[in-house]
């Protein structure tokens, strides 16, 4: 990498150190935004507010005097698994997204059977909204660990998201999702928003009544209510 565009990265990055670096989220590794239908066009679509519904990765990132250091020596030590990971990390942290994927490609080439490293690039593909990219690293991930909630979640609101959405698919992984995890609060919010983007509002109110009796205090059922009700 050039030393400007190291430069620029320790500029922005003393700019975003409070929302990137000390931030806490809740479950996994992105936000998802949930189109809402306008009222009475239940297949039109406007935005409601990001609610996150995955793990989200703790930031845990170099201090800014090592970002330059944790960079050049993924360049510098191009067979380095640890130090490309890093670097990648780095990327993603500042939404860096195709610069993260290219480290993590490069990790990927040293340890290719790496369960965690493959995640990351599903969850890098998703962050950056190239959805169907994102579905290929997810279903890789899943081959290994098929009973992986939080990624089996994530490839069904890939299904949801992308150009052309497909609703079965999406549900499909939802519900296999559930029979790991029936009270996986995550999955019970996208399976009820899957349906309510398939105009199905049936089971997606359904799915509002399980999920509230799980949980009445979740967040997620308030914004599930917000969308189904609206």
């Amino acid at each position: 990498m050039q030393k400007s565009i190291i430069f620029g990265i320790v500029g922005l990055i003393v700019g975003l150190t409070v929302g990137f670096f000390a931030a806490n989220s809740i479950n996994r590794n992105s936000a998802q935004t949930v189109s809402q239908p306008a009222t009475n066009a239940p297949l039109q679509t406007s935005q409601v507010p990001n609610i996150l519904v995955k793990e989200q990765p703790t930031a845990g990132g170099a201090m800014l005097p090592d970002i330059s250091a944790v960079i050049d020596r993924a360049n510098n030590e191009p067979t380095n698994f640890e130090a490309q990971v890093k670097a990648g990390d780095l990327y993603q942290q500042i939404k860096g997204f195709d610069n993260a994927a290219a480290f993590y490609e490069r990790a990927h080439q040293i340890k290719p059977d790496d369960y965690d490293l493959i995640v990351k690039l599903g969850n890098t593909r998703f962050d950056a909204r190239q959805f169907e990219s994102a579905a290929e690293w997810y279903e890789r991930a899943l081959k290994k660990k098929p009973d992986d909630t939080n990624v089996r979640t994530d490839l069904g609101i890939t299904f949801v998201e992308r150009a052309t959405p497909d609703f079965e698919r999406a549900v499909s992984e939802f519900q296999t999702s559930l029979k790991t995890n029936p009270k996986h609060e995550p999955t019970l919010y996208n399976l009820g928003a899957a349906y309510f983007r398939q105009g199905n509002m049936e089971e997606a109110n359904k799915i509002l009544a399980e999920l509230e009796a799980i949980n009445p205090n979740s967040q997620l059922v308030g914004r599930l209510r917000q969308i189904i009700k609206s």
